[in-house]
């Protein structure tokens, strides 16, 4: 599986040279994205156990379905921009990130996957422990067992890649096709989060949500399990459209970005509203077939926007920022929510039960801000986040 890139294989397409800014600003807006969508995991009572008892916790529209106001509807335009979307995005850019690599590697001539493997071995190691110590939704791990088969892929020829990109998108939309198809034929009756799971995460100590997580490792990865085939697609997708020039800054990314916008934002956005109102047996259609649609939109809107914002404005510094230390900013916003929300922590999560969604939203803002401004002063300082610097100083010892 190990071999010397330059000597087996053409170099990889050199369309683009030097960082891309749009890449950062990209992983920015995921980061920022996914945030938007783990803050109602944190908030909701249970935390994030709601995910072992039924969907109508995490279903986007279903606080104003069920309370139509404006505050939930204002939760639920929310939920429903977010629900999916970022994670695919994330998703998408991780494949971005391994052709880069490879690209690296082959103009070095180096091996490959080579020390490619003890990357993924950290970040699966990474992803393990930020799920047993703080988040039972972690991506990493699943991004780690994906990047290995894509790495070895990098080494086939285009064919045999488009036929596991496109298999492997067969075999995703037909599975979420039948398990919606089950979820509607034979619908579960919701009997919502037991008062013990509530009670665990409102008032248990550290401790217990550590063994929590552990006792109900294999439930709490579900996720990663069935939307494996659709990681699988969107990391070669994101090679496919990083060696195309999709985030170049020359006319040939401007085209490509433009018919992801029209596609992704004009087919993603009404089969979005159509699966959110649906109801929670949609659940899985809207999280994991139409958000990647739209993920690809957004690939195409922020483009847009940042070929035609002048200068480079607090906003799109900020976002480029924390897209160079996304790593450090997917599990530092995940550790701000544990301590603030959780019952060993401030316990806002019981506190401000009563209040409305208003406070999560603002928690969301609050916590992007600081994001945001904290990802810019550390880089002016540090070359590297703290979770990258410690990434490559045991990378380096690996080798």
């Amino acid at each position: 599986m190990t071999g010397t890139v330059g000597a087996t294989r053409p170099a990889e397409p050199g369309n683009t040279s030097g960082r891309l800014p749009l890449l950062d600003v990209l992983r920015g807006v995921a980061i920022l994205g996914t945030l938007a969508t783990n803050v109602w995991l944190f908030t909701a009572p249970g935390g994030e156990s709601v995910m072992l008892y039924g969907n109508d916790g995490i279903t986007p529209m279903a606080a104003f379905l069920d309370s139509p106001s404006v505050g939930t509807l204002a939760e639920g335009l929310l939920r429903t921009v977010a629900n999916g979307k970022f994670l695919a995005l994330l998703t998408l850019m991780f494949g971005v990130g391994l052709a880069i690599q490879y690209r690296s590697a082959s103009r070095r001539a180096g091996r490959w996957p080579g020390p490619y493997k003890w990357r993924a071995l950290f970040l699966f190691v990474e992803g393990a422990v930020h799920f047993t110590l703080v988040f039972a939704a972690d991506v990493l791990m699943g991004y780690a067992v994906v990047s290995l088969l894509v790495a070895w892929l990098l080494t086939r020829s285009e064919r045999v890649r488009n036929t596991v990109m496109w298999l492997s998108l067969f075999l995703h939309l037909a599975a979420m096709g039948l398990l919606t198809a089950a979820l509607t034929a034979f619908p579960e009756e919701d009997t919502g989060v037991p008062a013990e799971a509530i009670d665990l995460y409102a008032h248990g100590s550290y401790t217990d949500l550590v063994a929590f997580r552990l006792d109900n490792a294999l439930a709490l990865r579900i996720e990663p399990i069935i939307t494996f085939g659709l990681m699988v697609f969107m990391f070669l997708l994101g090679v496919r459209l990083f060696r195309a020039g999709a985030f170049g800054a020359d006319e040939t990314g401007r085209r490509i970005r433009s018919r992801l916008s029209r596609w992704g934002i004009g087919l993603g956005v009404p089969l979005t509203l159509l699966t959110s109102l649906a109801g929670p047996n949609w659940f899985l259609l809207d999280r994991y077939v139409v958000a990647p649609l739209v993920a690809l939109g957004l690939i195409g809107l922020v483009g847009w926007v940042l070929d035609r914002v002048t200068g480079r404005g607090p906003l799109a510094s900020g976002l480029g920022a924390l897209g160079r230390m996304a790593m450090t900013g997917y599990v530092t916003q995940n550790v701000v929510l544990m301590f603030l929300c959780y019952g060993f922590g401030l316990g806002l999560t019981e506190r401000m039960a009563d209040t409305g969604p208003g406070w999560v939203m603002g928690l969301w803002a609050a916590l992007s801000l600081s994001l945001l401004v904290g990802a810019s002063l550390w880089l002016r300082r540090f070359e590297h986040g703290p979770l990258e610097a410690l990434q490559k100083k045991v990378l380096a010892r690996a080798r």
